[in-house]
């Protein structure tokens, strides 16, 4: 019996004591792409789909052991917060491959570039989850930049995607010399220390106070950056309607999640003694992102736009959550609303990428009567917008329902209230989609809306969508699962503090 055992116990023990095994395992599979790609000229592109994939798959199934088993002594120990994040960003790099793959093949462009820079802004988001040092975390978030941006340009026939370019590039630059300045004076004003823990006992906040009040509002600017907080949103929408869809997609999440999390540990562990301040920066940030993110999207023509408003209202509500972090509930109600968002983005985007490879468009009104065409497929966007919105029963009203009463609970008193209101103001502009699809007419003829096509799209092709709908199924199952398990949800996220 104990020879039985033997092999499985040790593999588990294996999978703790490997505490980047995740991490290597993305790194295996970005070599292995690279030379399969080389050696086959770019011809068995399935081959390095399923390889992402499996890959994916393996490294989640890893990190969610690495949560169970505790790691060896002797190795670096990662916290349930970092742990969490590594697992939310391999679902989002996971469920983004496989809404894009159906895209990729009908646009005809290179899928080994697609995978390459996804796999990479993943990992470079794992990393960021957990890195404490300086150096490594910088690193780590222009792994993620990088990658996004030559993301936003990955179809180069496309003008808008060139025009997206054009646009992230500097300003990611601008952003990551914020950053890189707030890091620098923090690395000046703490004696020459990288590490994060070391960095918060080696600064004398009472002798250097306006230094660290300057750098802590350089990594502010940064981060907010990188998590689209207004007043530094300026980038998002139009990045998101120049990008490709299943890019958007990927860039709605990931990075997105990546930030926040940097956020949240870079505040909670070097500036534990400007709590007070740094509340208050960000609880106003959350706010002016929940107010100017809605009242535009109700303006959006533009499917991707809405989306782009949207997703920053939506980090606005996040925010509570980093706010309302005690020592009882931990992260609990951010960390759970960030795992519903997740599934409720990517799966909105899925349905837009297969109405876009149809249609070519992502204009709104486009979705007129679209039930009266596809029933079955309308199930979705009509799920995803109602759980966006807030409205019950979907995952999104339980999420928001803890999320705003931990909020209230912890004393965001101003923030909470413009989170209700704003909410019911998204409600709006998600119920106008859903009427439209249901009983709207957008004044033009059903005969030539069938047969529009996409620029990058070769007529010749036959378009399957099995990938983005198996996509669609898991993130409306998954949605529906978190409503319904909520409360077991909240009770595995709890003890996340640092």
């Amino acid at each position: 019996m104990n020879d039985t055992n033997f092999p499985s116990s040790n593999f588990f023990f294996l999978l703790g004591n490997l505490s980047i095994l995740p991490e290597r395992i993305l790194i295996i599979s970005l070599i292995a792409i690279v030379v399969i790609d080389l050696l086959n000229k770019g011809k068995n592109t399935i081959l390095l789909y399923r390889i992402s994939l499996i890959s994916m798959s393996i490294s989640a199934v890893a990190s969610l052991c690495q949560w169970v088993v505790p790691i060896a002594p002797g190795n670096p120990h990662i916290s349930n917060f970092s742990n969490i994040f590594r697992f939310f960003l391999l679902i989002c790099s996971l469920l983004s491959v496989l809404l894009s793959i159906d895209y990729i093949r009908c646009s005809k462009t290179a899928l080994a570039e697609f995978l390459l820079f996804t796999l990479t802004a993943g990992l470079g988001g794992m990393v960021l989850c957990y890195a404490n040092d300086l150096i490594t975390i910088y690193v780590a978030l222009e792994f993620i930049s990088l990658s996004s941006c030559f993301l936003s340009g990955y179809t180069k026939r496309d003008i808008r995607s060139n025009e997206a370019t054009t646009k992230f590039l500097p300003m990611g630059g601008t952003s990551s010399s914020f950053l890189l300045y707030g890091f620098s004076s923090l690395y000046g004003l703490s004696g020459g220390q990288l590490q994060l823990d070391k960095i918060a006992d080696g600064i004398s906040f009472s002798q250097y106070v306006v230094p660290t009040y300057i750098s802590a509002a350089f990594i502010t600017a940064g981060t907010a950056f990188k998590s689209s907080l207004v007043p530094f949103h300026q980038w998002t929408p139009d990045v998101y309607e120049g990008s490709p869809t299943p890019v958007v997609a990927f860039f709605s999440a990931t990075s997105k999640v990546a930030a926040l999390a940097l956020f949240t540990r870079l505040f909670g562990l070097i500036f534990p003694y400007l709590s007070n301040e740094w509340h208050i920066a960000a609880g106003l940030l959350a706010t002016s992102s929940m107010i100017v993110g809605n009242l535009i999207a109700v303006t959006q023509i533009s499917m991707k736009r809405m989306l782009a408003y949207s997703s920053i209202s939506q980090i606005g509500y996040i925010m509570i959550g980093v706010l309302a972090a005690d020592p009882e509930n931990g992260y609990a109600g951010m960390l759970t609303y960030t795992f519903i968002y997740i599934l409720m983005n990517l799966g909105t985007f899925a349905r837009i990428t297969s109405f876009g490879l149809r249609t070519g468009t992502d204009n709104i009104r486009d979705y007129a009567g679209l039930y009266m065409k596809d029933p079955v497929l309308t199930f979705s966007p009509v799920l995803r917008s109602s759980s966006l919105g807030g409205i019950p029963p979907p995952s999104g009203f339980f999420g928001k329902l803890h999320l705003f009463w931990h909020g209230w609970k912890a004393g965001s008193y101003p923030s909470v209230p413009v989170a209700l209101v704003t909410s019911v103001i998204s409600i709006y502009y998600y119920l106008k989609i859903i009427k439209l699809m249901f009983t709207g007419n957008n004044g033009r003829s059903d005969t030539p809306t069938a047969y529009i096509q996409n620029s990058l799209v070769s007529p010749s092709i036959s378009i399957s969508k099995s990938s983005i709908e198996i996509a669609m199924i898991i993130c409306a199952l998954a949605s529906i699962l978190s409503g319904i398990l909520i409360d077991p949800i909240i009770g595995i996220t709890r003890n996340t503090l640092f």
